[in-house]
């Protein structure tokens, strides 16, 4: 990720109505926060993970058909993802010392409440939109999350 993308980043975020936003790209951490109602408070932070290396560019066919050279993984219809409401930071259970919500292997049913993410000191509690078995919890205790990624998988049927 050079300067150049980052500014890109600095800019959404400034126009976005959001108050932080995070990203891991090529072993390099881009954490971006700022304050509403204040004009153009946004400060980047860049956290350097490991020693940067450059991946070789995929080939590229040149002419009309482009040949993929990764193959995607199979979409599994019966795994739906559960995904997060808002940027926060993901909790699975309500306390340190208070049992987990859910586990990986459980059955839920709709309206079930999942885990907590806390955004700008309130406590949200999510709730399982589909009824399933829970096939894999996405995301570790206590960690930053983004708008729409996924927290669980949860096999249906």
């Amino acid at each position: 990720m050079d300067l150049k993308e980052i500014k890109r980043l600095i800019e959404i975020v400034e126009e976005a109505k959001i108050s932080h936003f995070n990203i891991e790209v090529e072993n390099m951490k881009i954490e971006i926060k700022k304050e509403f109602g204040s004009q153009s408070n946004v400060a980047p932070m860049i956290i350097p993970h490991a020693p940067m290396q450059m991946a070789a560019p995929a080939p590229l066919a040149v002419g009309g058909d482009v040949e993929r050279s990764v193959e995607l993984p199979k979409k599994d219809d019966k795994l739906i993802p559960i995904k997060s409401q808002m940027v926060g930071t993901f909790y699975t259970s309500p306390g340190p010392d208070s049992p987990l919500y859910v586990t990986v292997g459980d059955r839920i049913e709709i309206g079930k409440v999942v885990c907590i993410i806390e955004a700008m000191k309130l406590f949200n509690e999510i709730e399982s939109e589909v009824a399933g078995v829970v096939e894999k919890i996405c995301v570790p205790n206590a960690t930053p999350v983004e708008y729409g990624q996924d927290l669980f998988l949860i096999r249906i049927g």
